[in-house]
Parts: structure tokens; C-alpha cells; sequence
């Protein structure tokens, strides 16, 4: 590798399933010409409620966190949190996303943005919904990808209220809880946690439900790709959407 990495700045509220972030890029480029620059942002209260995470997505925590990234020499900047962001709404999510670029003064994005940028890269419409929230928050999910243009077959939902107890899933309740929220007419399943550890179990996933998988964590890292306009060649072992080449925002 010669001259400076490109450094993919990641918002992660508190601690849960943070070490699936580092460890994907650090897969996917070996040679650490990309590195992730993590940093965490603050939480009062660990609960999928929706109005804790209108709170969790706040400008004051986010812009708190851009100023860390900046400092750190990021290129880019994505809120690493499903929930935090589409809980705002299609609308609400993209204006987040604008004012943290605007503060940030680079390219800035939300894993709920990565969603419907992946599906529209992959060129999917219809997909199943495997959720750990309890379901007033998947359904804010549904209403997202709904006004984004998608059309939701399915959604299941967990119920679990905190971050830390979704850390604690292990890939067998992970593969079970997919399997279950895939529907036969979906053409992939989303996966919308960064709370859940999924990044070393993209493979087992597509291959138990026989279709796309989209995850959160996964999906997060192929945003700051595309958003810091890196043409990525496909990348074996990583799901679907690393299959495919990572095109720069038009």
C-alpha cells in the first residue's frame, strides 16, 4: 500500500456489536489500504422505544461524534444505527443525514440510507424484514422502506428492548430469527440491527433462507464505500452485496 488509507468514519451508539465494523474492513482490505475509525456516541438509556431513539439521533449526540471523526482524519461519516435513523422517517432520515455531513464537512449517510441505497443497487423491490426490536419500532422500519419505494412482504420482530441483550445473540438464534421473518415472495431479507453481530455470519445467513441477505453492520460499511466513492471489485465471502461492484453516489 502506498500513501494515506481511506479512513471510514462509523457513529456507534454505545457498545454492543461494534467489533463487527473493524473486523469487515479489515477483511475486506488486508493490505489496510481502508480502515474504519470508530467512534462511539452517547446513550442515556439502552431501549428500542421509539422516543429514546429520537433522542439517541439527536444533532447534539451526532455532531458530538463528527467532531471526534474530523479530529480522527475520516473521510466520510455514517450514523452506524438502523433505528436511530428511521425513526425520523424517509424524509427525517435523509435531513439527519444532510445537517451530519453539513456539521461533519464531508459526505455523511445513516445505515438506514445504506438499506434502501443497497436495494436499489441490487435492484430488489420486495423484501422480508427480520427484526429484534419490539414491533412499534419494525414498524417504523416498514414505513421508511414503504416511502422509499419498497414493498415490505413480511416483517418479524423480536421484542427485545435493549442493545446489549441483542449483542449477546449468538449466530444460532441469529439463523433461526431469519429463517423465520423470510418470506417465500421476498427477494432478500433485512437484517436491521447494528446491535447484532452478523458481519462473520454473512455466508451461513444467505445460505440457510437461499437469497440476499442485507445486514446492518454489513450494510453500514458498504455505505462509507460508496459514499467515499470507492470502486470496490466484488468480494467473495461477504453476502450478496459485496458480489457486487461498490459504485460512488451519482
Amino acid at each position: 500500500m502506498t500513501g494515506s488509507p481511506l479512513r471510514l468514519g462509523l457513529l456507534y451508539p454505545g457498545h454492543a456489536a461494534e467489533d463487527d465494523l473493524p473486523w469487515l474492513v479489515e477483511s475486506l482490505f488486508p493490505d489496510g489500504s481502508v480502515v474504519a475509525e470508530l467512534v462511539h456516541t452517547s446513550v442515556d438509556e439502552d431501549a428500542h422505544d421509539v422516543g429514546v431513539l429520537l433522542e439517541l439521533g439527536s444533532p447534539r449526540r451526532l455532531n458530538e461524534g463528527a467532531d471526534r471523526l474530523r479530529d480522527r482524519g475520516a473521510d466520510v461519516a455514517v450514523w452506524a444505527c438502523t433505528s436511530g435513523s428511521f425513526v425520523f422517517g424517509w424524509d427525517g432520515a435523509r435531513r439527519q443525514a444532510a445537517e451530519l455531513g453539513e456539521h461533519f464537512g464531508a459526505p455523511a449517510s445513516s445505515t438506514s440510507l445504506g438499506f434502501v441505497a443497497a436495494l436499489r443497487a441490487l435492484q430488489l423491490r420486495r423484501v422480508a424484514v427480520a427484526a429484534t426490536y419490539p414491533e412499534p419500532v419494525t414498524a417504523c422500519l416498514e414505513e421508511l422502506l414503504d416511502d422509499a419505494g419498497f414493498d415490505v412482504v413480511g416483517a418479524g420482530s423480536q421484542g427485545i428492548v435493549t442493545a446489549a441483550e441483542v449483542g449477546t445473540l449468538g449466530e444460532d438464534a441469529v439463523l433461526a430469527f431469519v429463517q423465520a421473518g423470510d418470506r417465500p415472495d421476498a427477494e432478500a431479507v433485512l437484517v436491521p440491527d447494528t446491535a447484532l453481530h452478523t458481519a462473520r455470519s454473512l455466508q451461513a445467513l444467505e445460505h440457510a433462507v437461499g437469497k440476499p441477505v442485507i445486514t446492518a453492520n454489513q450494510v453500514s460499511v458498504w455505505e462509507a464505500l460508496r459514499l467515499a466513492g470507492r470502486e470496490t471489485a466484488p468480494r467473495a465471502g461477504f453476502g450478496t452485496l459485496f458480489a457486487i461492484p461498490a459504485r460512488a453516489p451519482r
